[in-house]
């Protein structure tokens, strides 16, 4: 069976490579683009991609629903919308990809039920590269034994949210594993506020925003004599593509949300 696939955020980075990820997927079809505004009747028209890039393009999700029937709608927008999309998405019964963060726990327990009470999968994924997936595993499983731990991300200066959803995610599956304690000198001082970056359950989460990046991570987990650093980097937006297709694969199968792509790689 083909794969109806919808596209929100089909203009941007991410967006741009899942557009032609799912256009050359045999196992899928890309049956509409959801955008905010008027850019042209078709991809084709907004000359950001080539001629036979004929989805048609909408700003309502309802009509997109009436018109073109998508099983999955991949979102790729921002922390604005992105709520929004998938709640209508899930009462229209289009299960949902979502790639972007900034969820509060409030709108995750919203989606669960909305999902469960449904059938209606959806895949909410901080990261999509397989290897920081791996990297956030292996750091909750070390975290047993290291439990010192201290996380820094590296995004591009155009990222919206700090601390990244990734980030966000290692330490809750960190928290798991290690006990709620403040780490460091007890009357430890920061004489310039914000040095010691913010802080989760006693561990520490530093955000680094430069041009030339594009998605990076490092959780330093520190022991008597010692230093384990486990690390991650995309060098591009290809490196989210087979965690992309691998989730609107899955979330075929699926009748609730799942919270990280942890959660359905073997």
């Amino acid at each position: 069976m083909t794969i109806r696939v919808a596209i929100a955020g089909a203009r941007g980075k991410m967006g741009k490579e899942a557009v032609h990820t799912v256009m050359n997927n045999d196992e899928m079809e890309l049956v509409a683009v959801l955008d905010y505004k008027e850019i042209g009747r078709t991809l084709a028209d907004t000359n950001l991609f080539p001629s036979h890039y004929t989805a048609p393009v909408f700003i309502d999700l309802q009509e997109l629903y009436t018109i073109t029937k998508p099983d999955v709608l991949l979102d790729l927008t921002t922390p604005e919308f992105v709520f929004e999309h998938t709640k209508q998405a899930l009462e229209l019964n289009i299960r949902a990809v979502v790639g972007t963060t900034g969820f509060s726990d409030e709108q995750l327990e919203e989606l669960k039920t909305l999902s469960k009470a449904s059938k209606i999968g959806c895949i909410i994924a901080p990261n999509f590269a397989i290897g920081a997936v791996l990297m956030m595993k292996f750091a909750e499983q070390a975290a047993k034994y290291l439990p010192d731990i201290e996380i820094i991300e590296m995004h591009h200066d155009q990222k919206l949210d700090a601390p990244s959803g990734t980030a966000m995610k290692t330490a809750h599956l960190i928290s798991q594993q290690r006990p709620i304690y403040q780490q460091g000198h007890i009357r430890e001082k920061e004489t310039l506020p914000g040095a010691r970056g913010a802080n989760y359950d006693g561990m520490r989460i530093h955000s680094v925003r430069l041009p030339g990046l594009v998605a990076h991570q490092q959780v330093l987990l520190g022991g008597e004599g010692q230093l384990l650093t486990l690390r991650h980097d995309s060098f591009n937006r290809g490196s989210f593509m087979s965690g992309v297709v691998l989730s609107i694969k899955t979330v075929m199968e699926k009748e609730e949300l799942i919270y990280g792509l942890e959660h359905i790689i073997d």
